[in-house]
């Protein structure tokens, strides 16, 4: 194996963040997100330019595949049967995503990461399991906008040649962009990717590691409750509303009780995905060490239940399993028939006493160290009712700190900084949004703030009690 001192400063870097992101160094473990939009002019113009590419190829040992932004693998082209057979055993290939946080140090997601041409050799890859491969990726950005829209990447075996794939991969790179600047008018915008639906998780500096401790009694009770009944081998539904936190109470009491557990947690496909997402399930059920935490099960239809239900109970043994759902009552039959016991998880509205702590571990999270919150930014953390939970929490905060190291309510939507009122309507919640981003500049008289908004200093005033927004400072 490669030693970690001879490693070029980049890849150096990659390896301790692969290492801080607890990525395996045995086995690549990435997340299946199944199907994505394929009429995005990114996919569309890439596709085309593999394709065409590949015909050129199709007696190479090589695979050629399309990313988005996050490192899903898009599509795969490849005439090596033996190549692509060895792929699918470490799970390149389309549906994972093999981001840099998920796989560890590799060419595509280095390339996504750093934003610059890669290659990645042999040994150089941080998972023993992807030595076998050499990966050229370059990402590809929006001629217009400059927006990162993902990769190309051409991977072969370790064996091969690699002096021209990563020329290859940056002139495919390259006609993608042109392509994309050719076909651009009037296309719509890049649409939200879709969230994960299918992880294998390792002992993460996470949530779900226990890493987080200092909560409420209602948490810790949850929490304990949640160990206490995994620890006597019964299967564990935690129920509450969404964004509560109901698979981390779960993950973190698994990790708590079996230490050395895998986690393989899932949430419920697309139909589409449905029969590609069940055939994950039955190589993970038959490793040893592997917990399930199955979310979101009353989204699941009766048949994908039953059909999941006979995986777990045929497959060679105990499995630990748990899930969860809103009300247990909404739980399909043949997935509710197998829980021993119900933990209630409560919203974070009430358990204020979780909103500072949850805070600060997001921050940390978005930053890579500490951040700071002013008085008035916690005050306003604190006091707001959070109807998305904890889920809520830590997308507002993960976006202010990625943008300042002390985050006040300047940095906060507008929302946290009104009181409880009627619904606004779009017009309202752009003037209040506006009045705050005024306000909340240091050392900005009302005065001005009236000058520069085009109100007079009593309809501020006014308008400051219509939205019961707070002018701490």
């Amino acid at each position: 194996m490669t030693p970690v001192s001879a490693l070029p400063e980049r890849l150096l870097a990659s390896w301790q963040r692969s290492e801080e992101y607890g990525v395996s160094v045995e086995d690549v473990e990435p997340v299946f997100t199944g199907t994505f939009d394929q009429e995005s002019l990114f996919f569309q113009c890439g596709r085309e330019v593999l394709t065409d590419l590949h015909r050129t190829l199709a007696a190479e040992p090589i695979s050629l595949m399309l990313t988005d932004a996050e490192g899903l693998v898009l599509n795969r082209l490849s005439g090596d049967h033996s190549l692509l057979r060895a792929l699918d055993a470490v799970h390149l290939a389309p549906g994972f995503a093999y981001s840099e946080r998920e796989a560890g140090t590799n060419g595509l997601g280095l390339a996504l990461a750093d934003r610059v041409p890669t290659l990645v050799r042999a040994e150089e890859h941080y998972s023993l399991s992807l030595c076998t491969y050499t990966c050229a990726a370059v990402p590809v950005l929006d001629p217009r906008t400059g927006r990162l829209e993902g990769s190309v990447n051409l991977t072969t075996w370790s064996s091969s040649s690699s002096e021209l794939l990563l020329a290859l991969a940056q002139s495919a790179a390259n006609n993608t962009a042109v392509l994309m600047l050719a076909r651009s008018r009037g296309r719509s915008p890049r649409p939200t990717p879709r969230g994960e639906v299918f992880r294998v998780e390792t002992a993460r500096l996470e949530p779900g590691s226990g890493t987080l401790r200092s909560l409420s009694t209602s948490w810790t009770s949850a929490l304990s409750l949640t160990k206490t009944a995994l620890a006597a081998g019964r299967v564990v539904a935690a129920v509450g509303e969404p964004g509560s936190g109901r698979s981390t109470v779960l993950a973190q009491a698994e990790r708590e009780t079996r230490p050395r557990e895998r986690i393989l947690a899932a949430s419920p496909p697309a139909p589409q995905d449905v029969e590609a997402w069940l055939s994950l399930w039955t190589p993970e059920l038959g490793k040893p060490h592997t917990a399930v935490v199955l979310c979101d099960v009353d989204a699941l239809p009766a048949w994908v239940a039953e059909r999941l239900r006979d995986l777990v109970l045929h497959a060679g043994g105990p499995v630990p399993f748990s899930m969860t759902a809103e009300r247990f009552e909404d739980i399909p039959a043949a997935l509710a028939s197998l829980v021993d016991t119900v933990v209630q998880v409560s919203p974070l509205r009430d358990r204020p006493t979780d909103v500072l702590p949850l805070a600060r571990y997001a921050a940390r999270r978005a930053r890579g160290r500490d951040v700071d919150f002013t008085p008035a930014a916690q005050r306003a953390l604190a006091d707001y009712g959070w109807p998305g939970n904890v889920e809520q929490l830590h997308r507002v905060v993960k976006d202010a700190a990625r943008r300042t190291d002390v985050i006040d309510v300047g940095h906060l939507p507008g929302e946290l900084r009104s009181g409880p009122g009627h619904r606004l309507t779009r017009i309202e919640a752009f003037e209040r949004d506006e009045i705050i981003r005024v306000l909340a500049r240091p050392g900005i008289s009302m005065k001005a703030a009236a000058a520069e908004l085009g109100m007079s200093r009593a309809t501020i005033y006014r308008k400051i009690a219509q939205y019961g927004i707070r002018t701490d400072g």
